[in-house]
């Protein structure tokens, strides 16, 4: 176990059989980092304009890697693959006026992963939008962050409703 890998198909205690005891000060986690984090209420948008999505309210944040203030971002210092998961709700102001959302995963700063709903021709009043992937980190220099588009009929009402547009992500396995 020089490297730090121990791979055993069963563990037993020192009579072959039995209980193990953990000892203290071990720390037995997976799918970790982890955080999610949800927006406060409703954030203004332009029409049909990508906008970074604010998610201000961290449900949890195991490693303290989600910043929910300045740039709304993940940026895990544990290289591996990440679960990457979003939902936004787009409005445009009236009971028929929302043409189209779409959500966007950026990692690090380009396009990873689309998610888009278009109503053209049964436009509506509120549609949420969810996105996911599953993304390689590099644990030292890759974020995530997520965007939007809400596209309304008569643009200058439209924005990310409500508080429950959720951003979060874990990692898989150890």
């Amino acid at each position: 176990m020089a490297d730090g890998t121990l791979k055993v198909g069963t563990i037993t205690n020192s009579a072959g059989s039995g209980n193990i005891t953990i000892g203290s000060g071990v720390t037995l986690l997976s799918n970790v980092p982890a955080f999610e984090a949800h927006s406060d209420g409703s954030q203004s948008i332009s029409d049909a304009t990508a906008t970074k999505v604010q998610f201000e309210t961290e449900v949890f944040d195991t490693d303290s890697m989600y910043d929910n203030s300045t740039n709304y971002r993940f940026t895990p210092t544990v290289s591996g693959k990440y679960f990457i998961y979003t939902g936004v709700n787009g409005y445009a102001g009236g009971s028929a006026d929302l043409i189209g959302t779409e959500v966007f995963i950026y990692k690090n700063g380009s396009l990873y992963r689309q998610s888009y709903h278009n109503m053209t021709g049964n436009p509506g009043f509120i549609l949420g939008t969810p996105v996911s992937a599953v993304i390689d980190m590099n644990g030292s220099t890759d974020y995530v962050e997520i965007y939007g588009t809400v596209d309304g009929s008569s643009a200058g009402s439209e924005s990310f409703f409500s508080a429950n547009n959720y951003f979060g992500a874990y990692k898989l396995g150890a």
